[in-house]
């Protein structure tokens, strides 16, 4: 009969989940029912939000911005209208089950939470609608054909390739029944998310459209179909700092910030990074709602002796292969496991060398695993087996800047640690395309072959000179990423005490919504209708 004590919390347990989001939920609706009493008629077209990829039964960061933002809009007296799914996909991301046979998704308790977010707005409700034609069309095809499958001129393999590798947490996909069952499942729903948003375009005629993140696949359907319709298409995505989010019109996952060329930190400004720095060399920081490190530990005798036998150290920053980010980096390399085995290459010719190859601390996240990681990647080529390679696995917290301090040279793919090694004053080599890319803060060769030939020169040189404006550029870049363009939803969102990156309303005013009395929303206002960059001024910060 099992274990009855644990079956009696595991009672308790679900009944305190669905107790705290049900009155989290009576909040909202309170809340709605306030703001449609209180808001002017409507003057100007729509906008539509849609965002079916970053929650189930509660309330995600992405989903509370979404919010938040929406109810500003109304009470400015821009209308919104809200796209929701109600099972409307066959497999939606999160609900996406790896078993054969696969579960459905757990759409009750998702179209439930919809009720709630939704409470009191203009929306329409998107179901799965099937298409014959589009089926015999799927029938039979293999991993390539289904990656690269284009119907009515939509690129529907390309649009859901990363929402699969998400799912099954890996970047090179197998030719097998469940992954090819997974792609067939996401194009079919793709297609008709596409077609019920057209319609709902052709029906609202919305000056602009907001989805989150823009890359899984039910957003980036919906947003390939806006653009074709040249509508502009905003996405967001949580910034750097807690309770905050990041708008753009380009790709949230790649973070494009525009620098003014003359910006530079004042005193209040340095302080204020140094601070900030002082706390994430010690890791305490978190992103999304996630700690990373639970502790961190500094290097222990025994590695410190193995350091002294090597001329040099270098360590190596991976990222995790499966996250949405990664499509943007892949400029050098095809991929960072190319990029990885480049860097072994390396190593057997610089036996001199001591290469540190650490593991991101996200890849082994309970619930979120890696399936292809750099673990699986170091005991294939036998790592231990190098006499100067040490491996970092992500249960390890050692700390990396650490590392940093003691390194000759840091080699990264597009990882943030990059950015902060260029601070710390390390010589740092990109591999791939990051957000920090365009500030000039790392050496980025413009090809493959660039990149290792200066690798080598990097690794046979006594001394590496490193240009001054590095670590000017990262602090500019990482303080105006950190203040400037992730806007703080503090004052609405607060995390909910249940699930780890999930939140629930704060008790606010009304008034709060307005831009007048909020620096967030008055810029996410201003980019929404105005054509502004979703940029904090200086006085805000």
């Amino acid at each position: 009969m099992g274990n009855p004590q644990a079956l009696i919390e595991k009672v308790r347990n679900h009944l305190k989940v669905k107790n705290a989001h049900l009155m989290a939920g009576r909040h909202i609706r309170k809340l709605a029912k306030m703001v449609v009493e209180k808001a002017p008629p409507a003057t100007v077209p729509p906008i539509v939000f849609f965002n079916a990829s970053t929650r189930l039964g509660g309330m995600s960061l992405n989903a509370g911005f979404a919010l938040v933002t929406g109810w500003s809009l109304r009470l400015q007296g821009v209308p919104v209208v809200n796209f929701v799914c109600e099972r409307g996909m066959t497999q939606c991301v999160l609900g996406t089950d790896r078993g054969e046979p696969p579960k459905t998704p757990p759409c009750k308790e998702c179209v439930e939470q919809s009720d709630w977010t939704c409470s009191y707005s203009d929306q329409v409700r998107c179901g799965f609608a099937a298409d014959a034609q589009l089926d015999e069309a799927l029938e039979g095809l293999n991993l390539q054909d289904l990656c690269n499958f284009v119907w009515q001129d939509m690129p529907l393999g390309e649009l859901v390739l990363p929402s699969a590798r998400w799912i099954l947490r890996r970047h090179h996909l197998s030719d097998d029944l469940t992954t090819l069952r997974i792609l067939r499942e996401y194009i079919r729903s793709g297609w008709s998310i596409a077609r019920q948003f057209d319609a709902v375009l052709e029906r609202f005629h919305p000056q602009s459209v907001v989805v989150f993140n823009g890359m899984q696949y039910p957003e980036a359907c919906a947003r390939w179909v806006a653009r074709k319709r040249d509508l502009k298409a905003y996405s967001h995505e949580v910034g750097l700092r807690p309770l905050s989010a990041f708008f753009t019109e380009g790709d949230a996952t790649a973070y494009p910030l525009d620098l003014p060329a003359d910006f530079s930190l004042d005193a209040v400004e340095t302080a204020r990074l140094d601070e900030y720095l002082d706390k994430r060399f010690k890791g305490n920081f978190q992103m999304a709602g996630v700690k990373f490190w639970p502790e961190m530990s500094g290097l222990d005798p025994e590695f410190v002796t193995l350091t002294k036998r090597f001329a040099q150290v270098v360590p190596v920053f991976t990222n995790v292969i499966f996250d949405t980010s990664q499509p943007h980096a892949n400029t050098l390399f095809e991929d960072m496991f190319v990029w990885l085995d480049e860097v072994l290459a390396s190593a057997r010719r610089h036996r001199e060398t001591l290469f540190v190859i650490r593991a991101h601390p996200d890849e082994t996240r309970k619930g979120k695993a890696s399936e292809e990681s750099v673990a699986n990647w170091a005991a294939r080529n036998k790592i231990e087996a190098e006499p100067n390679i040490k491996f970092i696995s992500s249960e390890e917290y050692i700390s990396s800047y650490d590392l940093i301090r003691m390194a000759k040279l840091v080699l990264v793919y597009n990882s943030t640690i990059g950015l902060e090694a260029s601070i710390l004053g390390a010589p740092v080599l990109a591999a791939g395309k990051s957000r920090y890319s365009p500030a000039d803060v790392v050496w980025l060769p413009a090809k493959r072959e660039a990149y290792l030939l200066h690798l080598e020169g990097m690794l046979s040189n006594p001394d590496i000179e490193i240009p001054q404006r590095f670590a000017r550029n990262a602090r500019r870049f990482l303080y105006y990423q950190l203040f400037r363009s992730s806007l703080s939803f503090a004052k609405f969102l607060e995390e909910d005490g249940v699930w780890q990156g999930y939140v629930k309303l704060k008790d606010f005013d009304l008034a709060d919504l307005l831009p007048e009395n909020s620096a967030s929303l008055r810029v996410i206002s201003e980019g929404l209708l105005k054509g502004g960059n979703f940029i904090l001024k200086r006085g805000d910060v």
